[in-house]
C-alpha cells in the first residue's frame, strides 16, 4: 500500500495530517464496545488511586482483547509509519483517549508526545485512530502547526492563536510528529468521544513496557508477522548466554532492526 504524499509533505511540514478510511466500519462498532467495558473496569480498579491521572484513557489495549491487537497490523497505518521511522518501527506506547461526557482527559493541556527534540530526526510518531467523529463540541484535538520545529513551549496565548483542530472521521487517522505540540479539547456533550492512540518509535529504543512479555500468549499468537514486529518481538534482548548462543533464526533480536 501507498502513502498519499501530499499527506506525508504535511507531517513533515506542517508536523500532523488527517489519513481517511484506515479502520473499517465494522471493527469500529466492536472496537467501541469493548473500550466502554474496558474504561469501566480501570475506573472500578484504579479510580480511588490519587496517583491515578489517566481517567479514560486505557493503556496496553492489545492485551485486552485481539480486536484492539489487530489494530497492529493495519497495512494504511503502517504504509505512513514504515516512511516516516523505518519498516522496522515499534510501539512504544498504545493507550485509548476518549472524552467523557462533560469533561476532558489528561491530554487537556499542551504538550508533545516525545521529550527528546533532534532537529531534522522524527524518533516518534503518533497516531489516533478515531472511534467516533471529532467535533468542536467533543474535544476535537488542537495542533501547533510547525510546532515540532521548535524545542520550546509556546505560551497558552501563542498556542491558541496559531494552533488548529483537526476533525477526522470515524475511521479515519491523525498521524503527527511526536514532538508537535498539541492539546486535547474540551468535551461538552453528554456523549463519550473515543479514540485508540500508538505512539511508535524507532525498533532500538525502548517501550514504555516490555509489550513481547506483557501480552497474553493467545493474542500475540493470532497477531501476523507485521503485528508482531510492531509489538517489539523482533528487537527483543536476551535474558541469558543459552539465549544469546542460538542459531540466527531463533534468536530474539532479528538483524537489521534499525
Amino acid at each position: 500500500m501507498t502513502p498519499d504524499e501530499s499527506l506525508l509533505k504535511q507531517v513533515r511540514n506542517r508536523g500532523f495530517a488527517v489519513v481517511p478510511g484506515v479502520l473499517s466500519t465494522e471493527s469500529i462498532g466492536v472496537m467501541r464496545g469493548l473500550l466502554e467495558r474496558c474504561i469501566k473496569e480501570d475506573i472500578e480498579r484504579w479510580g480511588k488511586n490519587s496517583n491515578y491521572l489517566d481517567r479514560w484513557m486505557v493503556h496496553n489495549v492489545m492485551a485486552r482483547h485481539i480486536e484492539f491487537a489487530r489494530v497492529l497490523e493495519n497495512e494504511k497505518m503502517h504504509a505512513y509509519l514504515s516512511d516516516l521511522l523505518g519498516a522496522t518501527c515499534i510501539v512504544y506506547a498504545y493507550t485509548t483517549s476518549s472524552m467523557p461526557p462533560k469533561g476532558t482527559n489528561y491530554s487537556g493541556r499542551i504538550h508533545v508526545d516525545c521529550p527528546r527534540f533532534i532537529p531534522d530526526y522524527i524518533s516518534n510518531v503518533g497516531v489516533m485512530l478515531a472511534l467516533d467523529q471529532f467535533t468542536e463540541d467533543n474535544g476535537a484535538t488542537y495542533f501547533y502547526p510547525e510546532g515540532h520545529l521548535r524545542p520550546d513551549r509556546p505560551s497558552e496565548a501563542e498556542f491558541f492563536k496559531r494552533a488548529e483542530r483537526v476533525f477526522p472521521s470515524s475511521g479515519d487517522m491523525v498521524i503527527f510528529n511526536a514532538r508537535t505540540w498539541h492539546l486535547g479539547g474540551k468535551n461538552i456533550t453528554d456523549n463519550a468521544r473515543h479514540a485508540l492512540t500508538i505512539n511508535a518509535c524507532r525498533a532500538y529504543m525502548k517501550q514504555r513496557f516490555d509489550f513481547p512479555r506483557l501480552t497474553p500468549t493467545h493474542i500475540a499468537e493470532q497477531l501476523n508477522h507485521t503485528g508482531r514486529r510492531f509489538l517489539g518481538f523482533d528487537s527483543r534482548v536476551p535474558t541469558s548466554l543459552e539465549e544469546y548462543y542460538v542459531p540466527e533464526e531463533r534468536r530474539l533480536y532479528k538483524a537489521n532492526q534499525g
